[in-house]
């Protein structure tokens, strides 16, 4: 019995069929003069899911290099955790800022 030789490039038909993986943006919190590191850690922890001392850390370069990445996503979940953080700071009358930007 004869085997049937592959007509085509699977390797070029396989890369052709994978799915184009997401663009990834940073999150990132911007220092400000007002807002108390407290609740720049207890946001961390909350939104990005950090141990206390991760958080304490991303505060740490918040405030002294002037911003913080607190993680890197798609840029849906990215946009998401963006607004959340806006709106917690908002309701507490902080001026915590928050930013995106491509990873």
């Amino acid at each position: 019995m004869a085997t049937k030789q592959p007509t085509g490039d699977i390797a070029i038909e396989l890369s052709r069929l994978k799915p184009k993986l997401p663009s990834m943006y940073k999150v990132l919190l911007k220092n400000d003069d007002y807002t108390p590191m407290e609740f720049v850690v207890e946001t961390i922890q909350r939104f990005f899911n950090k141990t206390r001392e991760q958080a304490t850390e991303i505060m740490l370069q918040v405030h002294t290099k002037g911003a913080g990445v607190c993680g890197v996503y798609p840029k849906d979940i990215a946009e998401t955790k963006m607004n959340q953080v806006l709106k917690s700071a908002q309701e507490s009358q902080h001026p915590l800022q928050c930013v995106i930007e491509p990873a």
